[in-house]
């Protein structure tokens, strides 16, 4: 079983990252009810393991370009929970200075390039960063993690093809949670998507993404082959989402029934914890510690960055264009 080939240190690690996104993401959500956090916001909670599953195989010199809904990919990549919760309230010690938001958040020093307002708009940006990584041969690849959504736009269909003809070191990351905005994906995508991908010469695999251990060795076979010059793959990983389109969102277009089925049977933190526990992989007190350490963080974070200063306004035009 793949459980049995993962160190302890990989797996605490990874349930630490599960559990930073449902904790900020759980205190966010209260934030935001209480108009406590600007513009909009879309949250990640019950998709947990894809973020964590994936990332568990990069570094800082790997590349990930992310969506809307992009806070889980950026802790999984490593940025930091205070700076991140300074972002989301636009504060000017946030990650990107308070100038990103929830939509735009990025950290370049972790390789990850940024959530994305566009739908399909981090896949064009990660094959450019795929094909960056090609050329400079150090063996570094990219991810595109994409909702359902996400694959029925041109962009999205234009990278998948253009990584295949030039071999590039990508993985896209389509993250099926049931719904691209109010409309569900089998209503809105007129085939499979594992099929349709794998039309573009893509090898592709379906795995259950409320389960860490498959998507981490779906994972495995995918950075085998983006590092040893194989060439693009893809995963569909399917995870529904808990919370609406956007925080606010009154979800009228799903069964309230499904939500709560969710909650009790699909959730990617207790299903981590059943494995660990039935293959005695870790102490559940490691784990609880974790609990404990990463409340603590999210609060202290939290609480710093509703007392922060906004940005300065001197710097409004900072970083508004590149030099070349």
């Amino acid at each position: 079983m793949v459980a049995n080939r993962i160190e302890e240190d990989v797996l605490v690690h990874a349930y630490r990252v599960m559990k930073r996104i449902r904790t900020f993401e759980t205190r966010i959500s209260k934030e935001f009810a209480a108009g406590t956090v600007p513009g909009m916001t879309h949250l990640y909670i019950g998709q947990e393991a894809v973020a964590a599953g994936v990332c568990a195989h990069l570094t800082d010199n790997d590349y990930t370009a992310s969506t809307h809904r992009g806070h889980g990919h950026a802790i999984a990549k490593g940025a930091e929970i205070r700076g991140m919760a300074l972002e989301l309230f636009r504060k000017g010690e946030g990650v990107c200075k308070g100038k990103g938001g929830s939509m735009h958040i990025a950290d370049v020093s972790r390789g990850m390039l940024g959530a994305n307002a566009i739908v399909g708009g981090a896949a064009p940006l990660a094959i450019g960063a795929a094909l960056s990584a090609k050329l400079r041969a150090k063996g570094n690849m990219a991810v595109a993690f994409a909702g359902d959504g996400a694959t029925n736009q041109g962009t999205t269909f234009e990278a998948m093809n253009m990584a295949v003809v030039l071999n590039l070191p990508v993985l896209f990351a389509i993250e099926n949670n049931g719904y691209g905005e109010h409309t569900g994906n089998e209503y809105a995508t007129g085939a499979d998507i594992t099929k349709r991908t794998k039309g573009f010469g893509l090898p592709c695999e379906r795995v259950d993404g409320t389960d860490f251990f498959e998507v981490y060795d779906a994972m495995e076979r995918v950075v085998n082959r983006a590092r040893t010059g194989k060439g693009p793959s893809a995963i569909e990983a399917v995870a529904m989402r808990w919370h609406g389109h956007f925080e606010g969102d009154p979800q009228n277009y799903r069964d309230k029934r499904e939500i709560e089925k969710l909650r009790k049977t699909a959730d990617p933190l207790v299903k981590f914890l059943q494995r660990v526990e039935a293959d005695r992989l870790i102490d559940l007190s490691i784990l609880a510690q974790v609990d404990e350490a990463v409340t603590q963080e999210v609060s202290e974070a939290v609480d710093y960055a509703l007392q922060a200063p906004p940005p300065n306004p001197a710097e409004l035009l900072t970083d508004v264009y590149g030099s070349y």
